[in-house]
């Protein structure tokens, strides 16, 4: 009896692995890579530590924006490492892997990086959280925001993996209903170096908008490149980022990012919880802002732990069952509220890039335009494609 006490208590003390797939160095490093795993690290000791009597540890993988070196590591990581929950996975591709084999293993995967709509959608599972933000919300944000503003034709610059053709997509149903029209596209591979042929096409077009279906790296290039072009100042035709993150805007400058209209999920600057988290995730991230993504990852595992704790146990499904019950209030949302698809919904925001006479330094970048509620920013339940939601 005494040995299978012991053997009982040695399996509690046993520390509770997250894993964190991430992409370290390549084009969506600042987006998530070392700041998400600091962030997740930070949320650990700020919950104590331990949860159950476990000491909380991060394990982490990079995928080098490889879905197949993603869903290598997810399985080794639930397989050989006792990890009990995957966090992050950075693009949509690797997600969409990794999730396959969360959901083969009935264990819970927390979204913040990717932005695919189809990870609440089609590949929606029962212990998948969408976390962050999503293709669906951005379009609906920042495709709706344009669009009023009388810029109602629309040209594509679309990232040619999953993510790139969700956003293409939904923005483009955004801007047809609210009596826009698409003028053309063209897809591109992911980390291009040189934009110039498809930014002519762009140009030819003669859209008023030019919409950048990518994220990170491609981003950046794509604004910048679209500069020198003079697309914007001659050619009289606006960038549209669809997924820009404080760290894009960083990297392009005030002086050529100036004027860029984009939603968020996130922004440091919001009010006193969210500069008080920012000083001390600052101290930790050599000094960079987080992003939403990396926001995101702080406040889902902060979110799991909590859950686990309530349940008083690690098995998924109790844990899954908390993690819907309780609100979601922290530094990243407002009564957050995760739903049966996996989407966690709360409030996005509207934001202008400043001019640079108008910043008082390095992250001073945005200028709050609107607060949408996340009922009206993620796409409705009553158009859901998960094969969980009951119509």
């Amino acid at each position: 009896m005494i040995l299978a006490a012991t053997s009982g208590t040695m399996a509690q003390n046993k520390p509770l692995k997250l894993g964190a797939i991430l992409d370290m160095s390549g084009l969506y490093a600042d987006i998530t890579g070392p700041g998400s795993e600091a962030a997740a690290k930070m949320a650990a000791e700020d919950f104590g530590g331990e949860v159950l009597g476990r000491k909380v540890e991060i394990v982490v993988g990079d995928h080098l924006n490889k879905a197949d070196l993603s869903a290598n590591i997810a399985r080794d990581m639930l397989d050989n490492q006792g990890v009990e929950a995957i966090i992050d996975v950075a693009a949509s591709a690797t997600a969409l892997a990794a999730g396959e084999i969360a959901k083969a293993r009935n264990k819970i995967i927390m979204y913040s990086g990717p932005g695919a709509i189809r990870l609440t959608n089609e590949a929606c599972g029962p212990y998948t959280v969408h976390y962050a933000y999503d293709t669906y919300a951005q379009a609906n944000v920042t495709g709706l925001a344009t669009v009023k503003q009388g810029l109602d034709s629309w040209f594509f610059l679309t990232a040619d993996y999953a993510f790139g053709q969700d956003l293409e997509r939904d923005t483009s149903n955004v801007i047809k209903k609210s009596g826009g029209k698409v003028l053309g596209n063209v897809r591109h591979p992911i980390n291009t170096a040189d934009f110039s042929s498809f930014l002519l096409q762009a140009q030819s077009s003669g859209a008023k908008v030019v919409g950048l279906a990518n994220a990170g790296g491609d981003t950046i290039n794509a604004i910048k490149q679209a500069a020198e072009f003079g697309l914007t100042k001659s050619g009289g035709q606006k960038m549209s980022p669809l997924l820009a993150f404080i760290s894009d805007i960083d990297s392009v400058g005030l002086e050529t990012a100036q004027g860029l209209v984009l939603a968020e999920a996130f922004y440091w600057d919001l009010n006193d919880e969210t500069r008080a988290f920012t000083k001390r995730f600052q101290e930790r991230n050599k000094g960079r802002a987080p992003t939403s993504a990396q926001a995101g990852v702080y406040s889902s595992v902060g979110h799991y732990l909590k859950a686990v704790k309530a349940a008083g146990t690690v098995e998924p499904g109790a844990v899954m069952a908390k993690m819907r019950e309780l609100p979601v209030n922290d530094m990243f949302a407002k009564n957050g509220k995760i739903r049966e698809d996996g989407r966690m919904v709360h409030d996005m925001y509207l934001f202008e890039v400043k001019k640079p006479a108008e910043s008082k330094g390095r992250w001073d970048y945005y200028k709050l335009l609107a607060t949408v509620p996340g009922d009206q920013a993620f796409q409705p339940l009553s158009e859901s494609r998960c094969p969980l939601v009951k119509k």
